[in-house]
């Protein structure tokens, strides 16, 4: 089912302890419930792995798992060797890792018949593009972070007409690392896994 979705903004929130803290946000839309994003889940159950899950009664479940060593050095997915599910479905994941632009790098994937586009407006912010086909105009949604610690907030504004996988999606790349989609980030998410993955070694 489409709706206008209305604005909408989700608060942090964070639990736990050392491997099993849980983090992320939460909040309630008007059209679609309640919403929460945990990121990443603790990593006592995802050895191996970091893994972002948003679930909501009226959303599909998504998930954004990154596997390797770098993992260790990571506080969140990131785009690298990373695995997409929405519901029960694998989604595949493109993107121009020598883009010059920001729309460039764009992050490109299908599901449900329907292509996404996802890129960078700075750190803080994002565009999710459903493209429009012959039977849908398509919807952009636009996610802004703000505030610091426990006062972070998420601001989603939307464009068109959303369905429950495009709440869905939106919500989860905000659990997701996505320096590489500007490249400056890219450069500054590199350097900054290879100082931390080299002195966790020295210990």
């Amino acid at each position: 089912m489409h709706s206008t979705t209305a604005p909408f903004t989700l608060e942090s929130w964070k639990e736990g302890r050392t491997h099993e803290r849980r983090a992320g946000f939460r909040g309630t839309t008007p059209e679609f419930g309640d919403i929460v994003l945990t990121a990443p889940l603790p990593r006592k159950t995802t050895p191996g792995s970091i893994v972002s899950e948003v679930r909501g009664p009226s959303i599909p479940t998504a998930t954004f798992e990154t596997r390797g060593i770098h993992t260790e050095a990571v506080d969140l997915p990131t785009l690298n060797r990373s695995t997409l599910r929405v519901g029960d479905a694998l989604v595949r994941l493109e993107r121009n890792r020598f883009g010059v632009t920001h729309r460039a790098r764009a992050l490109h994937f299908r599901y449900g018949g329907d292509r996404y586009r996802l890129w960078a407006v700075n750190r803080k912010q994002f565009v999710l593009v459903r493209e429009a086909d012959d039977e849908d105009p398509g919807v952009s949604l636009t996610a802004k972070q703000s505030g610091i610690g426990s006062g972070r907030r998420l601001a989603v504004r939307t464009t068109g007409r959303a369905v429950a996988a495009d709440i869905a999606l939106v919500t989860l790349f905000a659990g997701v690392d996505r320096a590489p989609l500007t490249r400056g980030g890219a450069v500054r998410s590199a350097l900054g896994r290879s100082t931390r993955l080299f002195a966790e070694s020295q210990y």
